[in-house]
């Protein structure tokens, strides 16, 4: 039997949402793996939906930056709240966001770009930072959307500053139209990702690894009902259409209007903006996606006696 920590269950716990003894068996049952086990939690009705983003809040910020057809968006982590509210690491990450307009795209090529007036590159900058500041600091994802014309628009959740806050936003509008009303649309659009967080543009777009994981879920399910095979198979691709539905860009509802599907808001659109509009691609950082940042004190004893049996 694995070794199953404290540290996995609160894992799982914040992952599905389910009880720690709930959480407790299903890493038993599936050898420790986590993954697994949100599928295991899920097939017996134990799990909320799971979400893989947001495990553990790191600090930090994240800034966008956009110049007409290319826009970027950075993650810059610290250790505390504190220093995120700090003016000089504010005006540090804006920096670093508008260089990343001017990078490749590349996330070492913007470690390496120069920092602007430091005479140094942005790593080593922020490097020297930390010894400043007295946190420690990273650059720790970036990212760049261009078209050949239209815009990149961009939007920023629980903003402190211009351009910096908890969530960032690009989507990349391809048109010929007017590119104040494509700015206009795209920045509602970006206001939708922040709040729905798809996980492709298009239904082609979609990893087939999460496509067939959630078949594998959405079939497991489906069995615990006792239902014949051909009744199942039904049920599922009615169920995958349903995904598709909650987590494609395209496909998924305008919460601005609450009705209109994102891929018919770009089609009406065409004709107010003067021309066509192709969604080339959006990104989405969210602060702390993922990130580990350890057991809290004060729930660590509880998820141990859990484990333990105690």
């Amino acid at each position: 039997m694995s070794n199953i920590t404290a540290s996995m269950v609160k894992e799982l716990r914040d992952l599905s949402g389910a009880g720690m003894m709930d959480c407790k068996s299903a890493l038993n049952e599936n050898g420790g793996d986590i993954d697994a086990a949100v599928d295991w939690l899920r097939t017996k009705g134990l799990a909320k939906a799971a979400k893989k983003s947001g495990r553990v809040a790191a600090e930090g910020l994240v800034g966008v930056a956009s110049q007409g057809v290319t826009g970027s968006v950075v993650e810059v982590n610290s250790e505390t709240d504190f220093v995120a509210r700090n003016d000089i690491f504010q005006a540090m990450v804006k920096d670093i966001s508008s260089l990343a307009v001017s990078t490749s795209g590349a996330h070492e090529d913007l470690l390496s770009a120069e920092y602007p007036g430091a005479g140094k590159s942005v790593e080593d900058h922020v490097t020297e930072m930390v010894g400043t500041i007295g946190e420690n600091m990273t650059v720790r994802r970036s990212a760049q959307l261009s078209v050949s014309e239209g815009v990149v628009a961009s939007y920023v959740h629980s903003q402190v500053a211009d351009g910096l806050g908890k969530i960032g936003v690009l989507v990349a509008l391809e048109s010929s139209g007017d590119t104040d009303k494509l700015n206009a649309l795209g920045k509602q659009l970006a206001m939708h990702v922040a709040a729905t967080s798809p996980l492709a543009a298009t239904v082609e777009e979609l990893d087939p690894e999460d496509i067939e994981r959630e078949r594998a879920v959405l079939v497991a399910e489906a069995k615990e009902s006792g239902k014949p095979d051909e009744i199942i198979d039904k049920m599922v691709d009615g169920r995958i259409r349903k995904f598709y539905e909650e987590v494609v860009l395209e496909s998924q509802v305008f919460v601005i209007d609450g009705e209109t599907r994102i891929a018919k808001v770009l089609e009406e659109a065409a004709g107010d903006v003067g021309g066509a509009i192709k969604l080339k691609g959006f990104v989405r950082f969210e602060l702390g996606q993922g990130v580990d940042k350890g057991e809290e004190a004060d729930f660590a004893a509880e998820v141990a006696a859990a484990v333990s049996g105690e």
